[in-house]
């Protein structure tokens, strides 16, 4: 395994937070995909869970979105990382939710609850996604407004970043959701899909569904929900030998 060092720690609210470490020189993965990460315990044996890579496949850096859970194995000590403390990060990166999974497309929506949010966040910004798909949508579900994490850098940093600002600022649409308390969208995004607001909201038609491709990343349920509202339509989940209308990460609850 390797044992890079932290560089950036931030602590979105009092129950999520994002880390970055040293990108170590042979590491090599597909945006979208997740890896093993951890820490070692007092026996020598590594804590390990699947995080998956909020950084684009080409960033110098690994950045990682996660939950803090008080009596959680990992997690518990995990929010207490500060710079220049080292993590394990394994060698061999996997997932489902890589674009080889699906069919070319005119619209890829990307839609998560919670720290399901991550692996989009790298293949928003992955050249090749902007090579198979002209509208790309991240929609973005959690509880109460402050725990959208990284809702500034969508909403308006990624349209001045100097490699895909111009890329994306008529082409990418961020949409989030709020399940408690006040906001311009509320509820949750299942329903809004169901009752057609989503669609409206994006100036979409039911005509436009055929040229659609959806990527999902959620709680176990969410992740059910989601795969009836697809199927139901008509829709095929895919995989990178068999490309479909939807993929979704299945290795992990996010």
């Amino acid at each position: 395994m390797f044992a890079p060092r932290v560089t950036w720690v931030h602590h979105w609210t009092p129950g999520l937070f994002s880390f970055r470490v040293e990108r170590p020189q042979s590491f090599r993965f597909t945006s979208g995909e997740f890896v093993m990460i951890g820490l070692a315990q007092p026996d020598g044996k590594p804590l390990l869970r699947a995080y998956s890579i909020v950084s684009p496949a080409w960033e110098e850096h690994l950045e990682f979105f996660s939950v803090k859970v008080p009596d959680g194995p990992l997690t518990s000590r995990l929010q207490h990382l500060k710079v220049g403390d080292r993590v394990l990060i394994g060698r061999k990166t996997t997932g489902t939710l890589v674009t080889d999974a699906l069919k070319p497309a005119k619209h890829l929506m990307m839609i998560g609850t919670g720290t399901g949010l991550a692996p989009f966040l790298s293949i928003l910004r992955d050249p090749e996604t902007h090579e198979r798909f002209e509208n790309i949508v991240i929609a973005h579900t959690v509880r109460q407004r402050e725990e959208l994490a990284y809702h500034d850098f969508l909403y308006e940093e990624i349209k001045t970043d100097e490699i895909f600002g111009e890329l994306l600022r008529d082409r990418f649409t961020y949409y989030p959701t709020v399940t408690r308390g006040e906001f311009h969208t509320r509820g949750r995004i299942t329903d809004r899909l169901r009752d057609g607001l989503f669609r409206a909201d994006l100036g979409l038609s039911i005509d436009d569904r055929p040229d659609t491709r959806w990527m999902i990343c959620g709680s176990m349920a969410f992740n059910k929900e989601m795969i009836e509202i697809l199927e139901g339509w008509g829709m095929d989940e895919g995989t990178r030998s068999n490309p479909g209308e939807f993929a979704v990460e299945r290795a992990f609850v996010g």
